[in-house]
């Protein structure tokens, strides 16, 4: 009977855990679907800014920025600055720990190699994780789970400024990138200095042709005229490229937590509902071996009794 009873209190004990990983599948997802519009509705805005950049470019020709300005070897100060997404949460699979492994990955590539890495951390696992590692942190980065473009602006002025300034070669940035609700990736990308590409000429069309003239499927560039003039236009639009690069960067990030979290306690409430079956196999299993055993001392007594 005390099998048996074990056995109840096991089952009741995963029962109730799997209605708090339902609820947290169902929370996830309302959440996931609130910060898939968010993620999604900004994409055009961040696309639309870096084909006005190329535009303006392209009026241009040859681009010399600070922002797209690579230090030579006289500059260079062996120092790199190195930005790392994580969550305030777990319970989401194997997201913070695709992005710490990728970032743990690239910062003893290089500390190898000799440089030095400032490092700028979002979230609790991501600060818990470098502190374990004894890996010092620059700056913890507190950003809510709806993040707001008022929220990073501040961010991404100041890494602006620790690059222009001269103080870091590179700013590089960690996260997990969004493509889709079924596949997510972790990615080290390049914030700054911006790449030649965002601020090349044709870079909209994909081709160097001239403005005015046909580009692959009937695309045309087209001839804009410029107030105030292109360059005081790209001091002004290449700050805002970085800013909505950023941006965008944490609310890929966010998406896809929820989605990670969301998978997870699917999995977490099948894998419940799975135990709970074969703890009631178990169950009567037991409870047939006990009443087995209770007639056979039955039937054992009254032999003994006819006897």
């Amino acid at each position: 009977m005390a099998k048996a009873r074990a056995i109840v209190k096991r089952r009741k004990a995963v029962r109730n855990i799997r209605k708090i990983t339902k609820t947290m599948q169902m929370i996830a997802t309302a959440k996931f679907q609130k910060s898939l519009k968010r993620a999604v509705g900004t994409k055009p805005y961040s696309t639309k800014i870096r084909e006005l950049v190329g535009e303006l470019a392209a009026s241009i020709g040859d681009v010399d920025h600070p922002l797209l300005r690579r230090p030579d070897a006289k500059e260079r100060t062996s120092r790199i600055a190195m930005l790392v997404l994580t969550s305030n949460r777990g319970l989401a699979g194997a997201y913070n720990g695709s992005v710490l492994r990728l970032a743990n990955h690239f910062l003893r590539d290089e500390t190898a190699a000799g440089k030095t890495v400032d490092l700028y951390v979002s979230g609790k696992k991501g600060v818990n994780f470098f502190n374990f590692q004894k890996k010092p942190i620059t700056q913890r980065v507190n950003i809510s789970d709806q993040p707001r473009f008022s929220d990073i602006e501040p961010l991404a002025e100041h890494l602006i400024k620790e690059f222009t300034s001269g103080h870091v070669d590179s700013v590089h940035l960690a996260s997990m990138v969004f493509h889709s609700a079924g596949s997510q990736k972790p990615q080290i990308g390049t914030l700054l200095p911006l790449s030649k590409a965002d601020a090349a000429p044709g870079a909209t069309t994909g081709s160097s042709q001239k403005p005015g003239t046909s580009a692959g499927a009937g695309k045309t560039t087209a001839v804009y005229e410029f107030s105030p003039d292109p360059l005081s236009l790209l001091d002004e639009l290449l700050p805002l490229t970085v800013k909505t690069a950023l941006f965008q960067a944490f609310l890929d990030a966010i998406t896809s937590e929820q989605v990670a979290r969301m998978v997870a306690m699917k999995s977490a409430t099948d894998n419940a509902d799975k135990m709970v079956k074969a703890l009631t196999m178990q169950y009567n299993r037991a409870r047939q071996s006990q009443i087995t055993t209770e007639l056979s001392e039955i039937m054992g007594g009254v032999e003994a009794m006819e006897g």
